[in-house]
């Protein structure tokens, strides 16, 4: 059987009350492990992905691997985007999207798209941002 590439590697991190779990699943491999900060979860990610592969003999890095956040987790890794600052901006009550951000309340799917595509609309702007020399 000729190899084709790499397999697409989807994982959905989870805050949970002390840390983050990571789930996944590819063909019959189950993807699973946790980490109390971003930076040991990372290494955890590279660590367990590497393992469950090691028999085809594919080795991946974090930035091959694709990341699902819930808003908990997102909201706590990047901690420098401020809440009340995208709500406004995405025309959605601050006390709404603090729910949503600390897990008090699920959004809708429509909900949840709306802060998305707010959160990429700054990454658009923050990665056309030129400063003057």
């Amino acid at each position: 059987m000729k190899n084709t590439g790499k397999p697409v590697i989807k994982l959905r991190i989870i805050k949970e009350g002390v840390g983050y779990t990571v789930i996944g699943q590819w063909k019959e491999r189950s993807l699973i492990t946790c980490g109390d900060t971003w930076e040991e979860l990372r290494s955890m990610i590279v660590e367990m992905v590497n393992l469950v592969f090691e028999d085809l003999g594919y080795t991946f890095t974090i930035d091959e691997i694709q990341l699902e956040f819930d808003l908990p987790s997102f909201f706590d890794f990047y901690k420098v985007i401020n809440v009340k600052a995208l709500s406004e901006r995405i025309g959605m009550s601050q006390s709404l999207l603090s729910q949503y951000t600390n897990g008090i309340k699920k959004p809708s799917l429509r909900q949840t798209k709306r802060i998305l595509q707010g959160v990429q609309q700054i990454g658009r702007e923050l990665a056309e941002a030129r400063f003057l020399l």
